[in-house]
C-alpha cells in the first residue's frame, strides 16, 4: 500500500513537472517585424508588455492614439506596446506592411513596435496568439479574440495576466494601475 502510493505521488508529480517543461513561455516566441527583420521576444524579460492586434479601418483604430499614448509615458518604466496587424474581422486590415507602417506614422505617430501583419485567429492562426488564447499552453486561461484592439497583458516574468477587450481603452484606469504594480482588478 505505502509503495503504491509513493508510487501514485511519484507519476503525478513527474507529470506535472513535464507539463511545466513542456509549456511555453512568452519569451520562446520568436516573430517578425514590421520591416521584416526577427523580433525575439526574449528581448522584453523584465518588462510589462501590452500585446494588441491591430487594424487601420476600424471603429477603435483612433485607440492607435491612446496607445502611443500609454507608451510615451511608461516606454521607461519597463513597459511596452507591441502592435499585430490583423486582417481577421470585416477585411478592417486589408494593406500591406509598408501601407500599415506609413499609416500608422502619417495618422498616429506609432512609435511602439510594430510586428508583420499576422492571423489572430482560425485555421492560419499565428503561434504567439494560439499561445495567448490557449490555456494549455499559457497555464492561466482559454480566450478567443473577438475584434480588434483585444489586448492581452504580459507580466515581467513571461506570464499572461490578463485579456481586455476592445471597448476598454488602452488608458483605462485599470491598465495605468497595473503597469504601476497596483496589480490587476477584474472588473
Amino acid at each position: 500500500m505505502k509503495k503504491t502510493l509513493i508510487l501514485i505521488v511519484i507519476i503525478a508529480v513527474t507529470g506535472i513537472a513535464a507539463t511545466l517543461q513542456a509549456q511555453k513561455s512568452f519569451y520562446d516566441f520568436t516573430v517578425k517585424n514590421i520591416d521584416g527583420y526577427n523580433y525575439p521576444l526574449s528581448q522584453l524579460k523584465g518588462k510589462k508588455v501590452m500585446v494588441v492586434n491591430t487594424a487601420s479601418k476600424c471603429g477603435f483604430t483612433p485607440q492607435y492614439k491612446d496607445l502611443e499614448e500609454l507608451y510615451q509615458q511608461y516606454k521607461d518604466k519597463n513597459f511596452v506596446i507591441i502592435g499585430f496587424p490583423a486582417n481577421n474581422f470585416g477585411h478592417q486590415e486589408p494593406g500591406s506592411n509598408s501601407d500599415i507602417k506609413q499609416f500608422c506614422t502619417e495618422n498616429y505617430h506609432v512609435t511602439f513596435p510594430m510586428m508583420a501583419k499576422i492571423s489572430v485567429k482560425g485555421d492560419d492562426i499565428h503561434p504567439l496568439y494560439k499561445w495567448l488564447t490557449t490555456k494549455s499552453e499559457n497555464g492561466v486561461m482559454d480566450s478567443k479574440v473577438k475584434w480588434n484592439f483585444q489586448k492581452y497583458l504580459i507580466d515581467e516574468h513571461g506570464k499572461l495576466v490578463a485579456v481586455v477587450y476592445s471597448k476598454e481603452k488602452p488608458t483605462s484606469p485599470r491598465i495605468r494601475d497595473w503597469i504601476e504594480g497596483k496589480g490587476w482588478k477584474d472588473k
